[in-house]
């Protein structure tokens, strides 16, 4: 049973940038690996994945959720981060993601990283 609840964030156009990522970039088997991994792991540790080869503390209130995986039967290496906030009663904002494994340069893992930090104050700025 899963502890923690997943919160895609949401801007202001009421665009949900995990969400979209998930539906129209991934494939079929990446999506449903994240999904099996967010759900036994994410969903029931929170930011307690950090603990664990899934996660890992970015400081200043974000952490990434990160899945490896080789899926042999396909033939396909799966190399995703998803960016997040842990707050609440439980609950886990996804702020965003990427496929590490399609850019693994440390220039686009900066980036994504400085993209969630954007949206993690524009979530809190809005929130108050």
């Amino acid at each position: 049973m899963a502890t923690y609840e997943l919160e895609f964030y949401e801007d202001e156009r009421g665009d949900r940038p995990v969400l979209r990522w998930t539906c129209e970039e991934l494939t079929f088997t990446q999506r449903y690996e994240l999904g099996q991994a967010m759900r036994g792991q994410l969903q029931e540790k929170g930011v307690g994945v950090c603990a664990t080869d899934y996660g890992k503390q970015l400081g200043k209130g974000l952490f990434e959720f990160r899945l490896r995986r080789s899926v042999e039967e396909v033939g396909e290496r799966i190399l995703l981060r998803v960016f997040c906030h842990a707050y609440g009663n439980k609950v886990v904002l996804l702020l965003g993601g990427y496929d590490k494994g399609a850019d693994p340069s440390a220039r686009r893992q900066d980036d994504e990283i400085a993209l969630a930090r954007h949206r993690l104050a524009n979530w809190k700025r809005r929130r108050t």
